[in-house]
Parts: C-alpha cells; sequence; structure tokens
C-alpha cells in the first residue's frame, strides 16, 4: 500500500499546538458537506455566547463564559485547517473568519468590562465597560495591521511570534484559570492599557515595513 498523500499547507511540526490538534480533528472532514464557513459560523456563536455569559459578571458565569471562549479560540484554527486540506479557501471565507475574529474579540473585551461593571462599576476612574471597549478596539486594529503587514510584506512578515509551539493568542487559553481565581478586574486593566500599547507597536512595524517596501 502506498503512503497517504501529504496535507496541503505547512508541516504538522511547524503549526503551534492547538492548530495541530485542530488540524487531526478536522481531518475526517475533508471530504465531507461541512464547510470551512460553518466551523466559523460555530466558533462566532461560541464567541457571542461566552461574551453573554460574562457580561452576567458573576463568579459562576465567569468562569463559563471562560470556558466558552476557549472553545471559540480553538476552533479559530479549525476553518482555516479544514479549507487548506480540503482545498475549499475562498476570498469570502477569509474575510468571513477575519470579520468574526474582530467580533469574538471586541465582545470578549467588551463582555468582560461589563460582568467587571457589575460588582466595580468604575475602575481607573473610568467605567468598567470603555476599558473593555478600548481594549477591543485595540486588539481589532492590531488585526487590522497585521493584515496590511502580510498584504505588504507577505505571510512571513505578519506571522507571530512564537515559543515552543504556542503564539501570543494563546494566552487566552489561560482565561479559566483567570477566572476561577478572581482575576478578571486586573485582568481588564491589563489589556486596556496593554493592547493600545502593542497596537501602536504594530503601527510602527507597519510604517517601518512600506518605507523599507517603497525604497
Amino acid at each position: 500500500m502506498s503512503d497517504p498523500a501529504p496535507l496541503p499547507g505547512a508541516p504538522a511540526a511547524a503549526l503551534p499546538w492547538d492548530a495541530r490538534l485542530a488540524r487531526r480533528l478536522v481531518l475526517p472532514l475533508r471530504h465531507g458537506p461541512l464547510t470551512p464557513n460553518h466551523l466559523t459560523t460555530v466558533r462566532l456563536a461560541f464567541g457571542i455566547a461566552a461574551a453573554g455569559a460574562l457580561m452576567r459578571g458573576s463568579y459562576g458565569w465567569m468562569n463559563l463564559g471562560a470556558l466558552l471562549m476557549v472553545v471559540s479560540n480553538f476552533l479559530d484554527h479549525t476553518d482555516g485547517e479544514l479549507a487548506r486540506m480540503s482545498g475549499r479557501s475562498s476570498r469570502l471565507g477569509h474575510w468571513y473568519d477575519l470579520a468574526s475574529d474582530a467580533a469574538v474579540t471586541v465582545l470578549l473585551f467588551t463582555g468582560l468590562g461589563l460582568g467587571v461593571g457589575t460588582h466595580a462599576p468604575r475602575v481607573l476612574q473610568l467605567p468598567a465597560v470603555s476599558l473593555g471597549l478600548i481594549a477591543g478596539l485595540a486588539v481589532t486594529a492590531i488585526f487590522y495591521l497585521r493584515m496590511r503587514i502580510e498584504a505588504v510584506g507577505g505571510k512571513d512578515a505578519s506571522k507571530q511570534a512564537e515559543l515552543a509551539g504556542f503564539e501570543a493568542e494563546d494566552v487566552l487559553y489561560l482565561l479559566p484559570l483567570i477566572t476561577l481565581c478572581n482575576g478578571t478586574k486586573p485582568l481588564l486593566i491589563a489589556a486596556a492599557v496593554g493592547a493600545p500599547l502593542f497596537a501602536v507597536w504594530v503601527l510602527f512595524d507597519y510604517r517601518r515595513l512600506t518605507r523599507t517596501q517603497s525604497r
């Protein structure tokens, strides 16, 4: 018996750990009726449900929201892996995935701000929900800038920093631990301060790349 043909896309060993698991899980679906857009929709639904749970603010709801967000974050890898291995990539699907990423991110931090606001209406002298909006919009700006970097310099230019198979976005997998330890308020503050600063850094990176490309 001949060996099976290698799957399209990056070698499994080059992928982050969650993407490797996603590839294995969607492998049986590559010839079925389920499309990458179906998986994007499921990911979006889990993200919306997570935000809805987080905004309730109680300990139990916050923990449920954190678990739902972990599922949503993992599912974000499944649509791309299915698209690559089934040959069903499309520009519409790509934009749908990006729009879902942005929506889930804004909803995550807005829901977190509303949830924290149920027991701490003002944080850093600002309404708690406004800190969530600041963080969510800053992360959305980072997504957009990374898209522009990829358009100018290719995928390698926009590749996230990785360490031992983990990417920066994998910090979301720690969310259930944070909610279990009642750390949502410090998380909200860290996100509201750190996300805009990181967005500024990515903006400078984008401007540097565009100047280099124009020479």
